[in-house]
């Protein structure tokens, strides 16, 4: 048979071999000038290389270790909330999808349960995630140093021990507390607050800004931390300084606003980690990172973990808690379509140098 004569027995294929044959084909045409796209928005972030991959199988992602457990999947649920009646339904739905999937998860403050277990309900998901997914408590820079100059500590592994926390989740946030209005003020640098408590309790500690980011040499001295991970919660993604100026006063926030926009984007980071790695050699210890802020699809998330060089996986809030409100099922099916396509990512995507 020619290859005329081939061509022609696929299109004339009978309805009972391909039954959707005519409405395909009738979308196609009425889809087709719709369907463009313009060159100015490629993505000129990756090679689609089409012939080296046949699709991929479901679960085809490799297991990697981070942070001392077997991860399936690149995805980290960033912390978001705690404290309220919505934070019950959000955090629960999030830890069942952490185990459902493979992926890890930071909770959001758990400052109330300091002093009281009213709120603990809240927080207490690790039933649900299970023990091999990394599990991290949360608590702000404030607290760690209020703590400190208390001598109480141990409230700290207590909190650890009630959530069964793989560790602790430290959050610096300067310029969130100084546009809350109910906000705390710090007394001494962050950075010596974050040393002084990793000497005094022996558990692991990442460290994470608020939706600002970190600049070259705040990067530079947390690397030389024995850090669990860095969690770079960069500028682009929620904006808590931004968003407690929405909450403020209308003339602080009109006197602040320009603070909102100082920061650095996530991919600005992640040139600044590679810098800090090659120049800090053997003095660089934190060697695992958590890339959030600004993650909007998961082809910002493999874009950004492929140009690392440190183990890394990418975080999200804001996609997740919009997910994460209502019926499980809704965030089953957000997550699940996330997981797909990174493997289709894996599969067809090379990421350019």
């Amino acid at each position: 048979m020619s290859n005329i004569s081939k061509a022609n027995s696929v299109d004339t294929l009978s309805p009972i071999e391909d039954p959707t044959a005519e409405s395909r084909k009738r979308d196609h045409i009425e889809l087709a000038f719709r369907s463009q796209i313009a060159q100015s928005g490629l993505d000129h972030r990756f090679y689609y290389e089409p012939l080296l991959s046949g699709h991929p199988k479901r679960g085809s992602l490799k297991g990697f270790l981070f942070l001392g457990k077997s991860m399936r999947v690149p995805l980290w649920v960033s912390s978001m909330t705690g404290g309220t009646e919505m934070a019950h339904t959000i955090n629960h739905n999030l830890a069942r999808a952490c185990k459902d999937f493979g992926m890890g998860m930071g909770l959001g403050s758990c400052r109330a349960l300091l002093n009281s277990d009213e709120r603990i309900k809240d927080f207490d998901v690790r039933h649900l995630i299970g023990d091999s997914m990394p599990l991290f408590a949360n608590l702000g820079i404030a607290q760690v140093e209020g703590l400190l100059q208390k001598g109480e500590l141990q409230k700290v592994r207590d909190l650890a021990d009630k959530l069964q926390a793989d560790g602790l989740i430290i959050h610096v946030n300067p310029m969130q507390e100084w546009l809350q209005p109910e906000g705390d003020r710090f007394a001494r640098p962050p950075l010596q607050t974050i040393t002084d408590f990793m000497e005094k309790v022996d558990m692991p500690v990442i460290v994470k800004e608020v939706g600002q980011g970190m600049g070259y040499e705040s990067l530079k001295a947390l690397l030389q931390l024995p850090l669990a991970a860095i969690d770079f919660a960069a500028n682009g993604g929620t904006n808590f300084a931004k968003l407690e100026m929405l909450r403020g006063e209308a003339s602080k926030a009109a006197a602040f606003e320009p603070l909102a926009y100082v920061g650095h984007s996530a991919e600005e980071m992640v040139h600044f980690t590679n810098a800090l790695v090659e120049e800090l050699g053997e003095r660089a210890q934190c060697r695992q990172v958590i890339i959030s802020g600004g993650i909007k699809t998961f082809l910002d998330g493999y874009y950004l973990i492929n140009k690392l060089n440190l183990s890394s996986v990418y975080g999200q809030a804001s996609g997740f808690l919009q997910h994460a409100r209502g019926t499980y099922e809704e965030l089953y099916e957000y997550v699940d379509a996330q997981v797909q396509g990174l493997e289709l990512a894996t599969a067809f995507l090379k990421v350019r140098r």
